[in-house]
Protein backbone atom coordinates (compact mmCIF):
# COMPACT_ATOMS: atom_id res chain seq x y z
CA UNK A 1 0.00 0.00 0.00
CA UNK A 2 1.66 3.61 -0.84
CA UNK A 3 0.89 5.76 1.46
CA UNK A 4 2.22 8.68 3.42
CA UNK A 5 0.71 7.58 6.77
CA UNK A 6 -0.54 11.03 7.65
CA UNK A 7 -3.72 11.79 9.43
CA UNK A 8 -6.11 13.98 8.19
CA UNK A 9 -9.75 15.64 9.32
CA UNK A 10 -7.20 17.96 11.71
CA UNK A 11 -9.60 21.08 11.32
CA UNK A 12 -11.88 21.72 14.22
CA UNK A 13 -14.41 23.89 12.06
CA UNK A 14 -14.63 21.41 9.16
CA UNK A 15 -17.19 18.73 9.92
CA UNK A 16 -16.15 15.16 8.12
CA UNK A 17 -18.66 15.01 5.53
CA UNK A 18 -19.41 12.18 2.80
CA UNK A 19 -17.70 15.02 0.37
CA UNK A 20 -14.41 15.97 2.06
CA UNK A 21 -13.72 12.28 3.67
CA UNK A 22 -13.93 10.91 -0.24
CA UNK A 23 -11.57 13.45 -1.17
CA UNK A 24 -8.81 12.35 1.92
CA UNK A 25 -9.49 8.50 0.58
CA UNK A 26 -9.97 8.87 -3.27
CA UNK A 27 -9.16 5.37 -4.23
CA UNK A 28 -10.22 4.06 -0.90
CA UNK A 29 -13.78 5.51 -0.79
CA UNK A 30 -15.08 2.84 -2.12
CA UNK A 31 -14.34 0.76 0.29
CA UNK A 32 -15.44 3.35 2.72
CA UNK A 33 -18.94 3.33 1.74
CA UNK A 34 -18.72 -0.13 1.71
CA UNK A 35 -17.73 -0.62 5.32
CA UNK A 36 -20.30 2.57 6.83
CA UNK A 37 -23.06 0.40 4.90
CA UNK A 38 -22.19 -2.82 6.44
CA UNK A 39 -22.15 -0.68 9.71
CA UNK A 40 -25.98 -0.87 9.38
CA UNK A 41 -26.69 -4.51 9.03
CA UNK A 42 -24.50 -5.05 12.78
CA UNK A 43 -26.47 -2.39 14.63
CA UNK A 44 -23.60 0.17 14.82
CA UNK A 45 -23.77 3.87 14.14
CA UNK A 46 -20.82 6.34 13.21
CA UNK A 47 -20.73 9.09 15.73
CA UNK A 48 -17.98 12.07 14.49
CA UNK A 49 -16.55 14.45 17.12
CA UNK A 50 -13.22 16.66 17.26
CA UNK A 51 -10.77 15.46 20.26
CA UNK A 52 -8.88 18.01 20.97
CA UNK A 53 -6.31 16.20 22.75
CA UNK A 54 -5.41 13.79 19.60
CA UNK A 55 -6.07 17.49 17.40
CA UNK A 56 -8.44 15.19 15.18
CA UNK A 57 -12.06 14.10 14.06
CA UNK A 58 -12.43 10.29 15.26
CA UNK A 59 -15.37 8.03 14.39
CA UNK A 60 -16.65 6.13 17.02
CA UNK A 61 -18.70 2.95 16.37
CA UNK A 62 -21.29 2.97 18.90
CA UNK A 63 -23.32 -0.19 19.32
CA UNK A 64 -26.86 0.96 21.34
CA UNK A 65 -29.09 -1.11 22.95
CA UNK A 66 -32.07 -1.24 25.52
CA UNK A 67 -31.43 -3.23 28.67
CA UNK A 68 -33.88 -5.63 30.70
CA UNK A 69 -35.38 -2.47 32.79
CA UNK A 70 -35.20 -0.37 29.55
CA UNK A 71 -32.59 1.88 29.76
CA UNK A 72 -30.65 3.14 27.09
CA UNK A 73 -27.17 1.44 26.75
CA UNK A 74 -24.28 2.12 24.70
CA UNK A 75 -20.91 0.43 24.22
CA UNK A 76 -18.10 1.49 21.73
CA UNK A 77 -17.03 -0.82 19.67
CA UNK A 78 -14.26 0.52 17.60
CA UNK A 79 -12.56 3.96 17.02
CA UNK A 80 -12.16 5.06 12.98
CA UNK A 81 -10.34 7.54 11.60
CA UNK A 82 -9.36 9.26 8.16
CA UNK A 83 -5.38 8.97 6.47
CA UNK A 84 -4.39 9.68 3.58
CA UNK A 85 -5.34 7.28 1.19
CA UNK A 86 -7.28 4.48 3.61
CA UNK A 87 -8.90 4.74 6.63
CA UNK A 88 -7.97 3.15 10.22
CA UNK A 89 -10.02 1.18 12.50
CA UNK A 90 -9.07 0.10 16.14
CA UNK A 91 -10.89 -2.58 18.30
CA UNK A 92 -10.17 -2.31 21.88
CA UNK A 93 -10.12 -6.03 23.41
CA UNK A 94 -10.48 -6.01 27.19
CA UNK A 95 -7.41 -8.52 28.89
CA UNK A 96 -10.60 -10.65 30.28
CA UNK A 97 -11.70 -11.24 26.53
CA UNK A 98 -8.46 -11.37 24.89
CA UNK A 99 -7.34 -14.93 25.17
CA UNK A 100 -11.16 -15.80 23.63
CA UNK A 101 -10.58 -14.10 20.32
CA UNK A 102 -8.08 -16.73 19.38
CA UNK A 103 -11.56 -19.33 18.95
CA UNK A 104 -13.48 -16.79 16.22
CA UNK A 105 -13.15 -18.01 12.52
CA UNK A 106 -10.13 -15.64 11.32
CA UNK A 107 -7.81 -16.37 9.11
CA UNK A 108 -3.76 -16.38 10.07
CA UNK A 109 -3.35 -12.92 9.25
CA UNK A 110 -5.77 -11.40 11.53
CA UNK A 111 -4.76 -14.08 14.23
CA UNK A 112 -1.55 -12.81 13.77
CA UNK A 113 -2.05 -9.05 14.76
CA UNK A 114 -4.18 -10.10 17.57
CA UNK A 115 -1.43 -12.26 19.13
CA UNK A 116 1.15 -9.36 18.03
CA UNK A 117 -1.04 -6.40 19.71
CA UNK A 118 0.45 -5.48 23.07
CA UNK A 119 -1.39 -4.67 26.25
CA UNK A 120 -1.60 -0.65 26.55
CA UNK A 121 0.45 0.47 29.69
CA UNK A 122 -1.90 0.08 32.93
CA UNK A 123 -4.68 -0.07 30.82
CA UNK A 124 -6.50 -3.32 30.69
CA UNK A 125 -7.05 -3.50 26.58
CA UNK A 126 -5.10 -5.18 23.50
CA UNK A 127 -5.37 -2.61 20.51
CA UNK A 128 -6.40 -4.20 16.93
CA UNK A 129 -5.53 -2.06 14.60
CA UNK A 130 -6.41 -2.30 11.05
CA UNK A 131 -5.46 -0.37 8.33
CA UNK A 132 -8.39 -0.60 5.13
CA UNK A 133 -8.29 0.48 1.76
CA UNK A 134 -10.09 -2.58 0.29
CA UNK A 135 -12.39 -4.43 1.66
CA UNK A 136 -10.51 -7.97 2.25
CA UNK A 137 -10.48 -7.48 5.83
CA UNK A 138 -14.04 -6.59 6.61
CA UNK A 139 -15.31 -10.46 7.00
CA UNK A 140 -12.73 -10.36 10.20
CA UNK A 141 -13.53 -6.96 11.20
CA UNK A 142 -17.22 -7.58 11.76
CA UNK A 143 -16.44 -10.73 13.19
CA UNK A 144 -14.31 -8.59 16.02
CA UNK A 145 -16.78 -5.95 15.98
CA UNK A 146 -19.63 -8.73 16.77
CA UNK A 147 -17.73 -10.50 19.25
CA UNK A 148 -16.69 -7.02 21.00
CA UNK A 149 -20.36 -6.07 20.94
CA UNK A 150 -21.11 -8.65 23.12
CA UNK A 151 -18.50 -7.91 25.94
CA UNK A 152 -19.87 -6.54 28.60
Amino acid sequence: MKSTKQQLLRNPDIQPSNDIIATALGTSNNAYEKFVNELASHDIQLEWRYYTDGKAWLAKGLYKWTGVRGGQNETTVFWLSIWDGFFKVTIYIPEKAHADVFSLPLDNEVKQIIADSKQMGKLKYFPLVFDLCSDEMFEAFFSLADFRKNIK
